[in-house]
């Protein structure tokens, strides 16, 4: 039963990761960033690592994301603001 359950861990892990790097939107590929951080929390809660998976979960798939997010919006904004200068 456990290993069924890590196999579908990793799957998951896996269609997210794929989804991630095959996303072209860069807010789009922040959302689907968030969400495999969730699914490689869970992963590690099912291989009893609690403490890498709350790790994961803090930076994985709120920080990273969050950075990633307002890092686009400042550079779209910055390009809009200089598009009216020409």
């Amino acid at each position: 039963m456990a290993d069924a359950v890590i196999v579908v861990a990793l799957l998951l892990v896996a269609v997210s990761a794929t989804a991630a790097v095959a996303v072209r939107d860069p807010v789009r590929q922040a959302l689907v960033l968030s969400v495999l951080g969730l699914v490689l929390a869970v992963l590690f809660t099912v291989l009893q690592a609690p403490d890498v998976a709350l790790s994961q979960l803090a930076v994985g798939s709120a920080l990273t994301p969050l950075l990633l997010l307002l890092a686009v919006h400042k550079v779209r904004r910055r390009g809009k603001k200089e598009g009216h200068r020409r």
